[in-house]
């Protein structure tokens, strides 16, 4: 009976699969890289300082995803969310920290594709709250972690090679432009030099958003003195022209992780699988190098929240832009299923991008995106440590944070006439009704995902809470780790 049911499973989904147009259960070919602006492609930006013809080679034959935000934009919570497909206020995973996740409420991306019978497999970088060694735990059936980019690209190319009975995942989740962590602290780039950067008339432009937000909240002022404070982020003396060659050197990083991206893809054209695998492409984060004086990630700002998100099934997916807000925490997974054709399980909150990917309108879809940080990683400032969670809520106009501490905790930008976010409105009383409204949405996000924080946040109409000596109370379990998490930037 069970091979009955199996046999007539498949052949309902190869009759969906050519209804639509796609082949049927395609491979996944998920590619990652680390600390990866949105509009660091050269498909985005133009060529004149990045280049990058592997990843604009799956932008045209698939859609890019302009609004697609990060869970939580610092590694471990934004990783851990697009492994299970759940928000980090859910995992409990909000900063870079060491625990296991419960593998029966937290199903791995592994497990859902590896229970629909695909062979799985994972190169590169972990930073997931599985242990490697336990298959039955995150569903991969081989892992070769903790290598360095040229190793991650050599192992997916091995494995898109070997002879496959069944329809595979592979996911290779590379470290750079990582490396500009290291870049901005002097210290040795693992994944190999950049060089020397040339003469100023030949490096990009500093960003015109370098200044703070003018009526920023002290939130983010107290933040950005505490990260100053570390050897972690010392780019608190950077000139213009230091950061022009930050951003030299970030591209630089770009490009070598897109050269070895290209070799997986010439694995794929090797074998005639381009039409028959689908490939996802996005980062943990962005980085925000420069913007707003700050370098790295965790921050709510575009350059750090905001990543490239590429859905590509040549031959299938339209070649488009989509604007459609998309949380990559959320909509990866079952982006993937309905892809395989398997029912996405009730309890996961994201939403498929397939059909938007297919050129068709979805039958509902989100009118704004929610994300979450915990900015632990800081300084002292005083006699203080400071430390703040947050949620920001971006919606078609606006983008409205709220913050556990600080005199003025909400941030308000008009994002149509100030991309660039360097004015504050959140205490201009002309937008008093705004606030409201997204403060509204907040409370309903909050309540449907069960977001304890965010009633703290808002409390007593979000009036002035000083920081503490102690910042944010750290969950269990974070106390041990939170010196390490400083040093991992």
């Amino acid at each position: 009976m069970k091979s009955l049911l199996h046999w007539l499973g498949t052949l309902w989904l190869f009759a969906a699969a050519v209804a639509s147009g796609a082949p049927a259960r395609p491979n996944i070919l998920f590619i990652m890289t680390d600390q990866h602006f949105a509009e660091a492609l050269s498909c985005r930006m133009g060529s004149r300082y990045v280049k990058t013809p592997a990843l604009d080679s799956i932008a045209a034959t698939g859609t890019f995803f302009s609004r697609a935000y990060a869970a939580n934009p610092i590694c471990m919570p934004s990783r851990n969310a697009i492994f299970t497909g759940r928000y980090p206020h859910e995992t409990g995973v909000t900063a870079n920290i060491q625990r296991k996740l419960d593998p029966k409420e937290f199903v791995n991306m592994g497990t859902f594709l590896r229970r629909a019978g695909y062979e799985t497999s994972y190169s590169g970088k972990w930073h997931l709250c599985y242990d490697e060694k336990d298959i039955e735990s995150h569903g991969f059936e081989t892992v070769k972690g903790k290598g360095l980019d040229a190793d991650t690209a050599r192992n997916v190319v091995q494995f898109i090679r070997q002879k496959h009975e069944r329809p595979f995942l592979a996911v290779a989740s590379f470290l750079n432009p990582h490396n500009i962590c290291e870049y901005a602290r002097g210290q040795e780039l693992n994944n190999g030099s950049v060089g020397t950067p040339p003469p100023i008339d030949q490096l990009p432009p500093a960003p015109a958003n370098l200044l703070p937000p003018k009526n920023e909240p002290d939130t983010m002022t107290m933040m950005r003195q505490s990260y100053h404070a570390t050897t972690t982020f010392p780019v608190g003396n950077f000139t213009p022209e230091k950061w022009r060659e930050l951003r030299w050197a970030y591209y630089r990083m770009i490009e070598k992780v897109d050269a070895e991206i290209g070799k997986v893809l010439g694995a794929l054209r090797e074998r005639g699988l381009e039409e028959n695998t689908l490939i996802i492409f996005t980062a943990d984060h962005g980085e925000c190098a420069g913007a707003h004086g700050f370098n790295q990630k965790t921050v709510f700002y575009e350059e750090s929240a905001r990543v490239p998100l590429i859905v590509s099934l040549k031959g299938t997916t339209k070649r488009a832009t989509s604007d459609k807000f998309v949380n990559t925490g959320v909509d990866i997974i079952p982006t993937m299923l309905e892809f395989a054709g398997v029912e996405v399980p009730k309890k996961l909150p994201g939403l498929s991008l397939r059909p938007l990917a297919l050129g068709q309108e979805p039958a509902r879809w989100r009118n704004h995106v929610v994300v979450g940080n915990n900015m632990v990683q800081g300084g002292p400032v005083g006699l203080l440590r400071p430390a703040t969670e947050g949620r920001m809520i971006r919606t078609d106009r606006y983008k409205y944070a709220v913050y556990l501490f600080g005199q003025h905790r909400e941030s308000l930008v008009d994002m149509v006439s100030d991309p660039g976010e360097t004015i504050d409105l959140a205490r201009d009383p002309a937008y008093r009704a705004v606030l409201s409204q997204h403060r509204d949405l907040l409370r309903a996000f909050a309540a449907e995902r069960s977001d304890r924080l965010v009633a703290d946040l808002l409390a007593d109409d979000i009036k002035a809470r000083p920081f503490t000596s102690e910042g944010v109370q750290i969950p269990r379990g974070e106390k041990k780790s939170r010196k390490k998490t400083a040093k991992e930037g």
